[in-house]
């Protein structure tokens, strides 16, 4: 893997590393009563989350990644969106495919050292329409927050930003899950 996509992938997951304050963090936010809006890499991937996600800013990581966890207490899901540099001032094109494989890569040995039991379920190759922004789609499973859990992460880059979503949620939700993931990915 280039040295580029491993400093990536420490950088975005730093950025998720909080997992285990969500119920802390969760407790504190107010809930809206509408859809929230997520707009990254200056617009290039934005999506809608339905109706009863609370919107919770993740503190900036020392290295100056940024998000927010967003939860649904209903459904005991959780969608984090973070966005950081990246590292060296480097530059990738919308559908980088070198940078997006290696960032891949290394965040799946990342979650694997992290993570003892995470099991890696299908990894998928995406370009948005319209936009034309390449994405990354991993899907797995692990123990977070006490539990089983299924796990869907987006990983994406433009220009000199990166950004990862990452949809976490109960093992018995798959069909919530799923249906989630395609209103992430719709355009």
């Amino acid at each position: 893997m280039s040295l580029l996509s491993k400093k990536a992938v420490v950088l975005l997951f730093a950025a998720v590393a909080g997992l285990g304050a969500i119920n802390a963090q969760a407790a504190k936010a107010k809930e809206t009563a509408s859809a929230e809006k997520v707009s990254m890499l200056d617009g290039k991937f934005s999506f809608v989350l339905p109706k009863g996600f609370v919107a919770d800013p993740l503190p900036t990581s020392p290295t100056g990644a940024k998000g927010t966890m967003y939860t649904n207490q209903t459904t005991k899901t959780v969608v984090i969106a973070a966005e950081n540099l990246i590292p060296e001032g480097n530059n990738v094109k919308d559908n980088d495919s070198a940078f997006l494989d290696g960032t891949v890569s290394d965040f799946i040995d990342a979650q694997r050292k992290a993570l003892p039991d995470f099991n890696k379920l299908s990894e998928k190759s995406l370009t948005q329409k319209g936009s034309g922004l390449g994405l990354r789609q991993v899907d797995s499973t692990a123990t977070q927050g006490g539990g089983q859990t299924l796990n869907t992460t987006l990983m994406a880059g433009s220009s000199t930003h990166m950004a990862l979503v990452q949809v976490i949620s109960r093992v018995s939700d798959k069909a919530g899950h799923d249906k989630l993931i395609k209103t992430i990915l719709k355009d």
